[in-house]
């Protein structure tokens, strides 16, 4: 039975712990939230396609990184301590965000923009991969061994509300921009998108604060009094038989399904919403929004019932769902957003010109918008943006939107199918940090569950929305097509964790 302050001390670890990783994934986040937007601004406008897919590898590279990160701050974590080198990575990673909402864009410093900016993300890899094993380790090893599954689920929580922290920023940022809808949304895509970027410096001063209040890990200061800290850390996690077994196991028998399980459920969803089949910007985000905000409670729920029946299976479960139900899920979204077979309400189908002079340069802004409105009540815009100059002449603009707003029922049906994939993420995600920690000694802890962690979620996870869609590019007839990644990855990794790992809890991790 815990005393109140030993549970007022696990709630001071919880509390510094995620805060701190919520704000690093939500510097790491932003970036894919606003792809769309940096693709025009850091990439030729000439081919938006290829300029989006660029803006997509530009973002996974940071996840390419997150396994050396692993090595090198699981290194340090082991050697020097868990509380510095996590309080480290949040340094590196609040720089890199800051200073990508600096960097001007293409038409003024050519290729030299999505040069730093790749620069950066690299940066950022570097740092979440020390991040998170270090969060993880240091939650597991101030926690109660029968409620390791529970305290450790709230750092689980934080990679979602990350994201959900970026989604918000960015629509508030978006709609303060201007009291006109077309100007805000104009002025956004101009600098605006830079905002967010620059109000991580805030969160993480906030966040470091906090964290030079924590003290080191008791686990890891024993192992340092006792001079029994592990002199080569990577060393023992690959090459000795049991550590790289383990490692091994926990790659690809539960963080590589895990890993594209979580990229599908909320990144290329949103992408698939916004590039696919044509939902708004505003309620693509607000739609996950609300899916996180009703799911991200469930990370508790889920990593609360692995301290009961133990991980292994909740995590299987999950994988199984997603293996099963995203083409029927994303089939559903298709038929949510179609036109197809809806006649169109002629009453109310109108279009708008709006001329925006600017003064001084002998030329304006036309933009001109088809609102198609259809008897199932989802209406279609088209945008058209042309350069009309003093003289009468008319230029057109590499500017042609189409984007769709779904009614309230539809919106709903939507809402509840990204619902579903959260919930597979939850699932997966929910008791992993727990069995992971449970894997590893404590010596060689924060390297060894790291690397397979960042290699998993980082690079299968984090190349999902890329490999998505190059698929969807290369076999346009099926829009389900960049599914089957996410399906084989998480497929394969079910069948080695159904066969290879243990269920059973391991309570002492003071080894």
């Amino acid at each position: 039975m815990q005393s109140q302050s030993e549970k007022k001390q696990i709630r001071k670890v919880i509390f510094a712990s995620s805060v701190g990783t919520l704000i690093e994934w939500y510097d790491f986040y932003i970036f894919g939230s606003l792809a769309p937007i940096i693709a025009t601004q850091f990439f030729p406008k000439t081919n938006p396609t290829a300029a989006l897919l660029s803006t997509l590898a530009t973002f996974a590279a940071g996840f390419i990184v997150r396994p050396f990160g692993a090595l090198v701050f699981g290194r340090l974590g082991d050697k020097v301590g868990r509380k510095y080198t996590f309080l480290l990575t949040l340094v590196l990673m609040g720089g890199s965000t800051f200073a990508i909402g600096l960097i001007p864009g293409y038409e003024k410093i050519g290729f030299l923009a999505p040069m730093l900016v790749l620069l950066l993300r690299l940066i950022q890899g570097l740092a979440l991969g020390g991040e998170y094993g270090g969060a993880a380790t240091y939650v597991a090893e101030h926690s109660p061994e029968n409620r390791r599954g529970y305290f450790t689920s709230w750092i689980q929580t934080t990679a979602t509300l990350g994201l959900l922290l970026s989604l918000g920023i960015i629509l508030i940022t978006r709609k303060s921009m201007s009291a006109d809808a077309a100007d805000s949304i104009r002025a956004f895509e101009d600098w605006g998108w830079r905002i967010p970027f620059w109000f991580s410096v805030i969160l993480v001063g906030m966040s470091i604060y906090i964290r030079l209040k924590m003290h080191e890990s008791p686990m890891f200061s024993k192992l340092k009094a006792e001079g029994k800290i592990s002199i080569n850390p990577i060393k023992e996690s690959l090459t000795q038989r049991a550590n790289l077994k383990m490692v091994l196991l926990a790659l690809f028998g539960a963080t590589m399904g895990q890993g594209v399980v979580w990229y599908t459920g909320q990144f290329y969803a949103q992408t698939f919403m916004e590039n696919t089949i044509k939902i708004d910007f505003e309620q693509t985000r607000t739609i996950l929004i609300c899916a996180i905000v009703v799911a991200t409670p469930l990370f508790i729920f889920f990593g609360n019932l692995s301290d009961k029946i133990g991980r292994k299976w909740i995590i299987m479960v999950g994988l199984l769902s997603a293996v099963l139900l995203y083409r029927p899920i994303y089939q559903q979204m298709i038929n949510i957003s179609s036109v197809a077979e809806s006649r169109v309400d002629n009453s109310k189908t109108h279009i708008d010109r709006v001329l925006k002079p600017n003064a001084g340069k002998g030329y304006g802004l036309q933009s001109t918008t088809a609102f198609t409105v259809y008897e199932n009540g989802i209406i279609e815009k088209k945008v058209h943006v042309d350069t009309v100059y003093s003289s009468g002449v008319e230029k057109p603009q590499l500017v042609d939107k189409t984007s769709k707003e779904l009614p309230s029922n539809r919106y709903w049906m939507m809402v509840g199918l990204i619902f579903l994939q959260i919930l597979f993420v939850t699932m997966s995600y929910g008791p992993i940090a727990a069995f992971l920690v449970e894997m590893f000694p404590t010596k060689i802890r924060y390297t060894s569950m790291s690397l397979p962690y960042h290699l998993g979620n980082g690079v299968f996870g984090g190349l999902t929305p890329f490999i998505a869609v190059l698929l969807g590019t290369m076999y346009t007839g099926d829009l389900l097509v960049g599914l089957w990644y996410p399906i084989i990855v998480a497929g394969f990794c079910l069948l080695i964790g159904t066969i290879y790992l243990s269920n059973k809890i391991d309570n002492n991790v003071k080894d």
